[in-house]
């Protein structure tokens, strides 16, 4: 059996992987701040991260996919612990007898990118170059695999007071998004998690590929574009293929944390071209919807993006406020969730919007 190919990740890659997995959380994941200072932290004590292709897996490879689980807003409050999603790992091998060959998020977007990392800093292990959904969502029935019915359960819950719960057995994801999501409710509204574990030809089938690359791509091409005083905006349409939807400023914002989630909409008066006229995001954790003069214009799980319009950074959820001058975009989605079955997971429909999805892009499997 032939050597497997690694690249180690540089103090560099995980600069620009905070920018890009910001970029990618779609408001959501929560913010990459905290977990980049623990990267730069395990970094200068020495630790370093691999990176492996989710091909180079052997089928009978076990894969731990971890994510922080919760409202963004409390993660601002509750700083993260890179122990703590190793410990979420740990609980999983334990449970299982199982020993696993390397991890991956279970979304590469916002902070949630960057906990695989942190995880594998501490256990040793490799980090796969893929996840569940290419971006960010906020229940657990929303990922790749969940569309692909693979097995919904365990899952590992761990807060940093000690507390330790396991889901055993649920009867579909749904349910394992109600049982584990009030858990983490009792446990503040945040937990560190380890989802079901995965089998290596499960992540070759099923896993979203390359996504890590993908994000630290999007961060270079931003940084690129912030030194030479180009357009980093444009810079990330080039990038991803994707649309300029909205210009202007923050004007109001409403949002309240509830059940676990971050619920509620901002909205936009338009500048330049867009003068006259306003753009509402409507949001659950992620922005899911925006309105243009009441008309909806973009929509899950097509990726809206809202940047801050000068540094083109990713503004999230918890963070945008009065008086930012942003701009918005839209990315397209992995074909997995745009194809029929998965607009059953994450449309606009799986958020309660009376809408039928209707993509910016020609991508295969949307309508």
């Amino acid at each position: 059996m032939s050597a497997v190919e690694m690249k180690t990740i540089s103090l560099d890659d995980i600069e620009a992987l905070a920018v890009g997995a910001w970029i990618l959380g779609t408001g959501g994941g929560g913010s990459p701040y905290l977990g980049l200072l623990n990267l730069r932290r395990l970094y200068a004590e020495g630790h370093r991260v691999q990176l492996m292709s989710p091909l180079e897996l052997a089928d009978d490879d076990w894969v731990a996919v971890v994510s922080n689980m919760g409202a963004p807003l409390v993660g601002q409050e509750r700083l993260a612990d890179s122990r703590s999603i190793a410990r979420a790992v740990r609980m999983q091998e334990e449970i299982n007898d199982i020993k696993f060959r390397a991890v991956m998020s279970v979304e590469i977007g916002g902070g949630n990118g960057m906990q695989a990392l942190m995880a594998a800093a501490h256990l040793g292990i490799p980090v796969v170059d893929a996840d569940c959904m290419g971006r960010a969502f906020p229940e657990a029935q929303m990922t790749s695999v969940a569309i692909g019915d693979l097995r919904p359960y365990p899952c590992t819950l761990y807060d940093p007071r000690g507390i330790e719960a396991v889901v055993t057995k649920v009867p579909s994801w749904k349910w394992m998004e109600r049982a584990s999501r009030k858990i983490c409710v009792e446990m503040g509204s945040i937990a560190s998690t380890s989802k079901a574990p995965r089998t290596g030809r499960e992540v070759k089938d099923w896993g979203i590929h390359f996504t890590t690359t993908k994000a630290i791509a999007i961060g270079r091409a931003v940084d690129a574009a912030n030194r030479s005083h180009q357009d980093p905006i444009a810079a990330i349409l080039d990038c991803e293929g994707g649309q300029r939807l909205f210009t202007g400023k923050i004007v109001d914002v409403e949002r309240r944390t509830t059940e676990g989630f971050l619920r509620g909409s901002a909205v936009i008066e338009g500048s330049d071209d867009d003068r006259g006229t306003r753009l509402k995001l409507s949001f659950q954790n992620e922005w899911i919807v925006a309105w243009r003069d009441g008309e909806a214009i973009a929509m899950c799980p097509d990726l809206i993006c809202v940047l801050d319009s000068v540094n083109g950074h990713g503004i999230g959820t918890e963070t945008v406020r009065y008086g930012q001058r942003i701009t918005v975009i839209a990315l397209p989605a992995p074909a997995v969730l745009t194809s029929p079955r998965g607009l059953d997971f994450v449309g606009p429909r799986a958020f309660g919007y009376d809408l039928d999805f209707r993509s910016l892009f020609a991508t295969p499997g949307a309508p």
